[in-house]
């Protein structure tokens, strides 16, 4: 095995410990509660030790957020890539797009972080700081393809706002109903509501 394989397959080893972690806090706490749970208790469930705990996460909030650390960047990056031409929300629904993919690939874990936050309040102020960061490292990245000024940074906070808030409407209806319909469709659903200017339901729909 040269230098590189092996490089490779220590990356893919922390890769495992990193999500094995998560699953575990995720677990236990869905069972114990969050105050139930300690951080000896999920090192023991992937029989590592604390301090192996601690070179992934700070805390075990830390580990049920499931926080990838180049989260962002990637974001960022994806955006990027989209064309020019894009209209700025349509270039963020092709990101988040990509993003609720991921989830819905990650149906079970999401299902079950997602009802942890709810069955424990206290962590919703952490969840609520993840996404208001995510969200001005998205608005930086619009403003960089409007360009610099007042209108583009106003423009960028308020377009971003929108879809991170269709994204999460989205995530919250998904996880409300199991999980059966797709986030990518409850997605393209809010997004279309937004470009249609939000008007009001029928009295027929749902």
């Amino acid at each position: 095995m040269d230098r590189s394989d092996e490089l490779g397959r220590r990356d893919r080893k922390k890769l495992e410990t990193r999500a094995a972690l998560e699953r575990a806090a995720l677990r236990l706490v869905a069972e114990r509660g969050l105050a139930g749970v300690t951080v000896e208790d999920i090192a023991e469930a992937v029989d590592v030790s604390s301090r192996t705990f601690f070179n992934y996460f700070p805390s075990k909030e830390d580990a049920l957020m499931g926080e990838d650390p180049g989260g962002e960047t990637d974001l960022r990056a994806r955006l990027a890539a989209v064309p020019a031409a894009a209209p700025a929300l349509e270039a963020l629904r092709l990101v988040l797009r990509e993003e609720a993919e991921r989830v819905q690939g990650q149906r079970e874990q999401w299902l079950l972080r997602l009802k942890v936050f709810e069955q424990n309040p206290s962590l919703l102020p952490r969840l609520v700081a993840g996404g208001t960061k995510a969200e001005r490292s998205l608005t930086a990245a619009v403003v960089e393809r409007l360009g610099a000024g007042p209108a583009a940074e106003s423009h960028a906070q308020l377009v971003t706002a929108m879809a991170m808030t269709a994204f999460r409407v989205a995530l919250m209806r998904w996880s409300a109903a199991g999980g059966e319909p797709m986030l990518t469709d409850l997605l393209d659903d809010a997004f279309s509501r937004l470009a249609a200017g939000l008007p009001d339901p029928g009295p027929s729909a749902h």
